[in-house]
């Protein structure tokens, strides 16, 4: 499901966004909306849909003036004779690319706000949007179509590919690399120094520098307020296809692999390397200088503290397999009960061994 979206000044029938979506409108063929809204909570104006069998019900009693459904939904009772259906073979899918034809309408303009700085040694591809108080350093590439938001600092050198979009607050430290089609949300720090201290003679913490890069590649999408560290040597590693929600902090000569997936709070130590199509849950911490397998599931709050040279679903810390993990849990959450009965039997032994004949 989905919270409202504001259309702001956008109005569209329901003979249009058949059009969209290749679909069928059965009703009001000039009905028009401006929002979207969930089901059980559709007001007049607004677009909403039904794929999931379990929301049928709010069709019966929904406000919404437009509803996508599946080209094979027959209702059981009567629809509200406000509601306007527009069947597709896909209704989720179809909803989705709708979203995504919205958000393409509402990319910003092509434009450079004042104030806002612009290396002279820079260079700068066509078509981009620079938000005030937008600072892009010496030797920069930007490419074609981007938009960058306000207060957002790209340093030296840092290469940003065609089509990427830098929301607010984002940071790109020097000599970094953003590929095509990447998606950096607000506060995200990219290239910050990785965690290198080494203690001198006098046991006081040295830093080490961390002369390195990231290295991001295309299509990958990083949530708000993560932190990608720079690595020591050589370079951090983002594959393509990667998705990060947010508040994750990525350490010093780590790689993640294509198609790679976590959720908030997850912890990355230095120099692990994550294999493709790893799904990561949320709060899990994975130590440093190991290997994830290919196509490994973690569960929520795990840690991994060693390689994990087969893939499988792992829970707990530290993470074993999952079957394994319920069975062990089963048995933890009854060991007040195991400890009494223990204690029953030990009372029980010294009754029996204090008895006198």
């Amino acid at each position: 499901m989905f919270v409202l979206i504001n259309f702001v000044t956008m109005e569209f029938s329901a003979e249009q966004i058949a059009g969209i979506l290749n679909g069928e409108v059965v009703g009001d063929i000039e009905i028009t909306v401006k929002g979207l809204s969930k089901i059980e909570e559709g007001t007049s104006g607004t677009l909403s849909f039904l794929s999931n069998p379990k929301y049928e019900e709010y069709i019966y009693t929904t406000g919404a003036s437009i509803c996508i459904v599946n080209s094979s939904f027959t209702p059981n009772k009567e629809i509200p004779s406000t509601l306007t259906l527009i069947k597709v073979e896909d209704a989720y899918s179809c909803f989705a690319k709708l979203l995504e034809f919205y958000d393409q309408m509402r990319k910003k303009e092509p434009k450079i706000e004042s104030p806002s700085f612009i290396s002279e040694s820079a260079t700068i591809g066509s078509d981009l949007y620079l938000g005030a108080f937008g600072y892009i350093g010496d030797g920069a590439i930007i490419g074609n179509n981007v938009v960058i938001y306000p207060h957002v600092y790209i340093g030296e050198n840092v290469k940003i590919g065609d089509n990427s979009i830098l929301h607010p607050g984002v940071a790109i430290y020097v000599d970094c690399e953003l590929g095509q089609n990447c998606i950096i949300h607000s506060g995200t720090k990219i290239g910050s120094d990785g965690f290198g201290f080494a203690p001198n003679e006098n046991g006081e913490f040295q830093k080490i520098p961390q002369i390195g890069n990231v290295v991001i590649e295309d299509n990958v999408e990083i949530g708000s307020n993560c932190t990608i560290d720079r690595a020591t040597m050589g370079s951090t590693v983002i594959k393509k296809g990667v998705k990060l929600d947010n508040l994750i902090q990525i350490a010093h000569n780590v790689e993640i692999g294509y198609n790679t997936v976590m959720a908030a709070q997850v912890g990355v130590a230095g120099s692990a390397k994550i294999g493709n199509n790893v799904m990561i849950g949320g709060q899990a911490g994975i130590g440093g200088h190991l290997h994830i397998a290919d196509g490994t599931k973690i569960v929520a709050q795990s840690g991994i503290p060693s390689t994990v040279k087969r893939p499988a679903t792992l829970m707990g810390s530290p993470g074993i397999p999952l079957e394994d993990f319920k069975k062990s849990y089963f048995g933890f959450r009854k060991l007040p009960q195991i400890l009494k009965r223990l204690q029953d039997i030990e009372n029980k032994i010294k009754e029996l061994t204090n008895v006198k004949i």
